[in-house]
């Protein structure tokens, strides 16, 4: 089944307005190209609009870069009570649990990489070149799965806490996606080579890899797996 970026936000708003009582999950397949703007940048809205007038775009309530959803990838979003193993440490350290299980269902997949540490993360970022700030895939973070031969961005990571639950998000780059919409939406239109060499896609790594539909089933199952009987998906 196919949703929307928008679907996602009503989600992930949805799932934090009252106390978590026990995991939840979805997953998003994107039919079509969509800008998702982090809180902190509503106020390039109208502008992003004006130059790419056909491409549905909208912010979120967590910060962060701006995030081209579209055919290309795949999401998924997990809510968990403040006490939940994965969240109840130091925030990067949130992710850790995330970004293992999606290593793992990679190379189940014949996807080889790895989640990045936090001790290695700035040596990871600096041998990219230059981050691009302004979008979500512009650079790395703990915990986030690169490729393991390349170093580069393949799933990408975010969070929003809140006294009463946790919410992770993470997007997987299945195929490249249209950097050159996302650099030219957000007026940025020469960062697009750098945005291509920071990231990488499934199908760059292994072709024929996947398709949105099957691979969105092998994450549904591996997120019901990884949050055992407690997770469910409403």
């Amino acid at each position: 089944m196919s949703t929307t970026a928008e679907d996602e936000q009503h989600w992930n708003a949805e799932q934090l307005s009252a106390p978590v009582a026990r995991p939840a999950f979805r997953v998003w397949t994107y039919p079509e190209p969509a800008i998702v703007l982090g809180l902190s940048q509503r106020a390039h809205l109208a502008a992003l609009r004006e130059r790419a007038p056909g491409v549905h775009s909208l912010v979120r309530a967590s910060g962060g870069g701006a995030v081209l959803a579209g055919p290309w990838m795949v999401g998924s979003s997990v809510v968990l009570p403040p006490d939940h193993p994965w969240v109840a440490g130091r925030i990067n350290e949130s992710y850790q649990g995330l970004g293992r299980m999606y290593v793992d269902l990679l190379a189940r997949l014949g996807v080889g990489a790895r989640a990045l540490p936090p001790a290695e993360v700035a040596g990871a970022d600096a041998r990219l070149g230059p981050a691009v700030p302004w979008a979500c895939y512009g650079s790395l973070a703990s915990w986030e799965v690169v490729d393991a031969a390349g170093g580069r961005k393949l799933v990408g990571l975010a969070q929003r806490r809140q006294r009463h639950g946790v919410l992770l998000v993470a997007g997987t780059l299945l195929a490249p996606p249209d950097w050159a919409l996302l650099c030219r939406a957000m007026g940025h239109a020469g960062d697009e080579a750098a945005m291509r060499r920071r990231t990488v896609s499934c199908a760059d790594l292994r072709p024929g890899f996947a398709g949105a539909q099957s691979y969105a089933g092998h994450l549904r199952a591996a997120l019901a797996q990884a949050l055992g009987a407690g997770g469910f998906s409403p």
